[in-house]
């Protein structure tokens, strides 16, 4: 299989007043295509940093990230933008949907940036995988909290990118529908052959990925291997 996601030695730190946090330290990650990796952490430790620093939504002080041989450091904002719609999609625990567009609408927007003539119908076609073909023309206050996440799943999906970055996309659901939404994502990835970077605490989780790796004191570390399911 070959590399789909490479990290060289990413640092970053913050300031709180005149204190030099150091939340990422020379961390490496090698992501081959069609794989599922887990990244365990506690709160604070800088997993979601990591993974907007690899969705070039925020950059390293040091460090190179490449996604399909392309170094976005190499590329400006709107070409970020553009690449970034076309090959990562991204899942939050926030949602971050738009308030005042319909489900329909929130799941085009990434086609619409590639000016893709169909993106109506692609986006019909991405909620009604996610279960949610009935509900095209609601808003999202006017949707629950799961099928809030299934239009930000749909919209992630939506442009068949390579690769899936989840921050922990069941943090702020019950249990029931917080597995039916992570079971949706572990199925829609390995259906479609997407590699899953998936940010979680759960354990339980981290074990259905083919690797886990620990964020611990800005370092990656390797965790136990996966259990058999």
């Amino acid at each position: 299989m070959q590399t789909l996601l490479e990290l060289k030695k990413i640092t970053k730190n913050f300031h709180q007043g005149e204190q030099r946090v150091e939340v990422l330290k020379n961390v490496n990650l090698s992501v081959k295509s069609g794989e599922q990796i887990a990244i365990l952490g506690q709160s604070g430790t800088g997993k979601s940093t990591l993974l907007s620093i690899m969705a070039g939504l925020d950059h390293p002080d040091l460090g190179t990230i490449e996604v399909n041989n392309q170094n976005l450091a190499m590329l400006d904002q709107d070409e970020l933008s553009r690449f970034r719609s076309k090959h990562i999609g991204i899942v939050f625990q926030q949602y971050h949907l738009m308030k005042h567009l319909t489900a329909l609408e929130n799941v085009s927007i990434p086609l619409e940036l590639q000016r893709m003539i169909s993106s109506a119908e692609k986006a019909r076609e991405a909620l009604s995988l996610v279960g949610l073909s009935h509900r095209l023309a609601h808003c999202p206050s006017q949707l629950s909290g799961g099928e809030c996440q299934r239009v930000a799943i749909a919209r992630a999906m939506v442009p068949e990118p390579s690769i899936i970055l989840a921050d922990e996309p069941s943090g702020n659901l019950d249990q029931k529908t917080g597995e039916e939404i992570m079971g949706l994502i572990f199925k829609l990835c390995k259906d479609r052959q997407q590699t899953l970077i998936l940010v979680t605490h759960n354990q339980e989780l981290a074990q259905k990925c083919d690797r886990t790796l620990v964020l611990s004191e800005g370092m990656l570390k390797q965790s136990a291997p996966r259990k058999n399911n």
